[in-house]
């Protein structure tokens, strides 16, 4: 979910899509997820507050525990029929990458990766990304397998900078009997099945070094709740 900011519309490529967000050098944050947009009028429903479970694992010392709050705000259907086609959308915030922390130097983020999965009582169409500012040389792709969405960012997202990272368009068909309800929501139940990911490159003497992290997080909140109808 990005402010629109007056960022150029077009898709990065057509089958691309969205991700997120950092605050801490060795945990950054993200944001990313899908919203439900159909042939009716969205419903915006208010940012939907979202708290990350980061784990750092630096190549010296022990693994470090952060939190990153990140909120999401969603826009979705407030219904769709059965086998109608409809869209998700998914908007972070600008994001302010930290120049420091921990007393640590942050020279930039990298390959940071935000998945999501294609909601169930759906069968997902295609994705794409729109906007995006000052992400780096690299340009941000999103791939679907098995129904899990993984967008990467590859960067280098410099540390103190503010990003702006892409919206996310998913395309789907509503699978789902009447009277059931499709729901949004990040992936992610553990530091081993992340649901965001990002490498820091931190400075050290006279280099840097890479700091893996790999996020979740819990309770994993609802983003967009769409009624099926008959």
């Amino acid at each position: 979910m990005l402010a629109r900011s007056g960022l150029s519309p077009e898709p990065y490529s057509k089958e691309v899509a969205m991700i997120h967000p950092f605050r801490n050098p060795l945990a950054a944050g993200a944001l990313g997820l899908v919203t439900a947009l159909s042939v009716s009028l969205p419903a915006v429903a208010a940012p939907a507050p979202v708290t990350w479970d980061c784990q750092a694992r630096p190549p010296i010392g022990g693994a470090q525990q952060l939190s990153l709050d990140t909120p999401i705000t969603g826009s979705a259907p407030e219904s769709v029929a059965t086998g109608s086609d409809f869209e998700i959308t998914a908007e972070p915030a600008p994001l302010t990458i930290p120049a420091s922390a921990n007393g640590n130097t942050i020279r930039y983020l990298k390959n940071l990766q935000v998945r999501t999965p294609v909601p169930a009582g759906t069968s997902f169409r295609g994705v794409t990304l729109t906007g995006g500012s000052n992400l780096g040389t690299g340009i941000p792709t999103a791939t679907q397998s098995g129904g899990l969405i993984t967008v990467t960012v590859p960067g280098q997202l410099t540390g103190g900078s503010t990003v702006q990272l892409p919206t996310i368009h998913l395309a789907v068909t509503a699978t789902a009997a009447a009277g059931s309800t499709i729901v949004s929501t990040l992936a992610g139940t553990s530091y081993t099945d992340p649901g965001l990911s990002f490498t820091a490159n931190v400075k050290f003497l006279f280099t840097g070094i890479d700091v893996p992290a790999s996020c979740f997080t819990s309770p994993n909140p609802v983003l967009t709740s769409t009624a099926v109808t008959g």
